[in-house]
């Protein structure tokens, strides 16, 4: 892969002199550094962060500082901002027979202090984030297949025995079975290429702070990390000098942390932050106008999940009645009244397959709500245990789960309702304690089969932890066999629909909206544009004004 290697704009004699003299400075060496340096400061991101994270190292594959992986990390290829797969570490990639699959690696390809990276890198990186004590989350949406994963999963192993090193520039991967979109799993900063020896011990296990100043690391990306407070909450990303991509524009990247989503929204609005890591409320667009939170749908959505295996979500009737008596529309309204998210009526959206896929919208009907509700096997409202829902946190999503509650009040008799901001302390084992999981499902690739899978496969996280349990034997079969269908094979597309049919009729989610991937950034900040992976596409294009 080539990029443009396009220096900055180099600042003559001539042009400081016109520059000094119109500011009435006089011309000294001094004087011309001080002006540079004054450019520069204008090309500082300046990032709110919604927490105090602890932990800021690349490879959890999820969570808050996630979001900014993709600027100082570089990763196998990348999707940009429309959804094209585009090269990056690797230049190529190709399979006779979509099980051994042959990668080349850009010779250009360094870290930061100018070492090449190489084949033993990429190796040791996606077995570091596969390690069960790395505490990846989605290191199995990017690895699960690839020979050797799973006995690093279950603790038995520690070497991804399918990836072979043949040369310095080459990477041969094998997998267990074939998967035609395999190369599209590794266009993400999930498993980002980190430099094995100063992430990865002797023992296999992730070095512990390896990334931080201190420990002298080098990095892939674009920026390297100069700075970081974690008590104080602030972090600071420079230019690496080495990055053998675009040059970055930026001179900087501050990220500090502000709690409060309302103290955030008005620091932006006066000036002194220019964009968010994640800003999530109801009025977000009244209040920084349609710009901020602008961006393209991603294959994400977030819905309202039943624990099916919890009373009394274990009666149909009873769920059929619950979502029965929600007006969606209204629930849309009450949480993104100006967007930028889109209403959903199913799970599937941004993939090829989420257009006309026969899943027929949940109606809204109050009257045939209540008869369900009293032909359950509770009779009632009275007789219903109290219904908690998780993940309540943000404001536009507590709106959504009080307008919920509110229409089960109004059109059922419903009361005893509890919310909670927690969600990972109730999965597994105490999951037993909620019936209603708010949480997001979706893909890292543009693929319906590989949507579901991750939502509704009864081998999912989603299938386990936030629907009880759940499985159905025509939901599992139809993506079994659409996963082995070629990419463009329209049977892929025609089995997801099934699936995705068959699920409704258990009645187990309320939809609620499919996601916009927001910029979450000022109008005058240019090049922030994010993929379908939550990463900002091409960091290296990031200006300001």
């Amino acid at each position: 892969m080539s990029f443009d290697q396009s220096d900055k704009t180099n600042l003559s004699r001539r042009n400081a002199l016109k520059l000094g003299l119109a500011a009435g400075v006089g011309l000294t060496v001094f004087g011309m550094n001080a002006r540079i340096v004054l450019a520069d400061e204008g090309q500082v991101l300046k990032v709110a962060h919604p927490a105090f994270d602890q932990d800021w190292s690349p490879l959890r594959g999820g969570g808050r500082t996630f979001r900014w992986n993709s600027i100082w990390w570089a990763s196998p290829m990348y999707f940009d901002s429309q959804g094209n797969i585009k090269p990056y570490v690797f230049t190529s990639w190709e399979s006779a027979d979509n099980t051994v699959w042959t990668f080349k690696i850009d010779p250009k390809a360094v870290f930061s202090d100018g070492s090449k990276i190489t084949s033993a890198d990429v190796k040791g990186s996606w077995e570091v984030a596969s390690m069960p004590n790395t505490k990846s989350q989605r290191a199995d949406q990017v690895l699960s297949k690839v020979k050797g994963y799973a006995e690093i999963a279950a603790g038995s192993g520690n070497e991804l025995t399918g990836v072979a090193t043949p040369d310095e520039g080459t990477v041969v991967v094998t997998l267990a079975a074939a998967d035609p979109i395999f190369f599209m799993r590794l266009a993400n900063h999930i498993a980002p290429i980190t430099k094995a020896s100063q992430s990865r011990g002797s023992d296999g296990e992730e070095i512990i702070d390896w990334y931080k100043p201190e420990n002298k690391p080098v990095f892939s990306g674009p920026f390297k990390l100069t700075s970081i407070d974690i008590d104080a909450g602030k972090i600071t990303f420079e230019p690496n000098e080495n990055f053998f991509g675009q040059k970055p524009k930026l001179a900087r990247i501050d990220i500090t942390s502000i709690e409060d989503n309302v103290t955030a929204t008005s620091l932006i609005k006066s000036g002194e932050f220019n964009a968010h890591t994640e800003l999530v409320t109801s009025t977000i667009i009244q209040d920084l106008g349609a710009e901020f939170s602008a961006g393209p749908l991603i294959p994400t959505s977030q819905h309202f999940w039943f624990n099916i295996s919890r009373a009394p979500m274990d009666d149909p009737k009873v769920r059929q009645a619950l979502i029965m008596a929600v007006d969606r529309d209204g629930l849309f309204k009450a949480s993104y009244p100006d967007g930028p998210h889109k209403k959903a009526d199913q799970i599937l959206n941004s993939v090829p397959g989420a257009d006309n896929s026969g899943f027929e919208a949940f109606p809204y009907d109050p009257a045939a709500a209540k008869k369900l509700l009293a032909e359950s096997s509770y009779g009632g409202p009275e007789r219903l245990p109290k219904i908690l829902f998780v993940g309540i946190s943000a404001p536009a999503i507590q709106a959504a789960a009080q307008f919920i509650a509110e229409q089960w009040r109004q059109n059922l008799g419903i009361t005893a309702v509890d919310m909670k901001p927690q969600q990972d302390s109730y999965a597994g084992p105490d999951q037993n304690s909620v019936q209603i999981f708010r949480d997001d499902v979706g893909t890292r690739v543009p693929d319906a089969v590989s949507y579901l899978t991750g939502s509704i496969a009864s081998t999912s996280s989603n299938a386990q932890n936030k629907l009880g349990g759940y499985k159905n034997d025509k939901v599992d079969s139809a993506l079994a066999e659409a996963a082995t269908k070629a990419a463009d094979d329209p049977q892929r597309v025609a089995l997801a629909q099934e699936a995705q049919k068959a699920f409704r009729e258990d009645w187990a989610f309320i939809p609620w909206y499919s996601q916009a991937m927001s910029r979450w950034a000022i109008k005058e900040v240019k090049g922030l544009e994010k993929n379908l992976d939550w990463q900002i596409a091409e960091p290296w294009n990031i200006s300001i004004g």
